[in-house]
């Protein structure tokens, strides 16, 4: 969902945090104009790895540099009008024993604090950070990043069902105070054909659609 949720209209410079295996650059990648660059940092060699593989056999691939680097350590020339990220959110949960599924799922290797102070470093005045989140966490995030004059200017709650409970939040956050954009997708409407909210969002990254 984030991949085509994020505003990109007036990105010519965009970063993915924590990658993976490189989808949310790839979406992001076929969205923009060819001359989009977009840089995607990965701190797993394995998902960087995949990530660099999957990249290099796309059709955007002279757009899009994967790069081993945490955030912390990741410098840059220039700075980024749009920042995106699916990060970390276990804090202090039962970690798994794969110590390839602790780094992308928990916050030791990337805080919510340093997600946000980091991203202030790297973003341009009218930037703007672009964050998926479940419920809980992502109120959490809202408030540390007010706290540290990062302003909520998008927030899209996210549920399988209208009567489910929200399960994540999609989150826009830029420099300055801005109206506030708020909205809801539903994964479902009725039965378990996707809602037309999902199918606009999503159809252009499905063959079925």
């Amino acid at each position: 969902m984030l991949g085509g949720w994020v505003d990109v209209k007036n990105a010519k410079r965009i970063l993915d945090i924590g990658t993976g295996s490189g989808l949310i650059a790839l979406m992001l990648a076929q969205r923009t104009s060819p001359d989009t660059l977009i840089e995607a940092i990965e701190i797993s060699l394995p998902d960087y790895s995949q990530a660099s593989e999957n990249v290099k056999h796309s059709p955007w691939h002279k757009k899009l540099t994967v790069r081993h680097s945490s955030l912390q350590q990741f410098e840059s020339t220039y700075l980024f009008e749009c920042i995106v990220s699916n990060p970390p959110y276990f804090n202090n949960s039962f970690k798994p024993p794969n110590a390839n599924r602790v780094v992308p799922r928990h916050t030791e290797t990337l805080s919510f604090l340093d997600l946000i102070q980091h991203s202030l470093r790297l973003l341009t005045d009218g930037g703007t950070l672009n964050v998926i989140l479940p419920f809980t966490e992502g109120l959490q995030f809202i408030d540390m990043a007010a706290q540290h004059s990062l302003m909520l200017s998008r927030k899209f709650a996210f549920r399988t069902r209208a009567e489910k409970p929200i399960e994540r939040w999609l989150l826009e956050f830029r420099r300055t105070s801005h109206p506030l954009e708020e909205g809801e997708i539903l994964l479902y409407h009725t039965g378990d054909e996707w809602s037309d909210d999902y199918k606009a969002l999503t159809k252009d990254f499905y063959l079925k659609l």
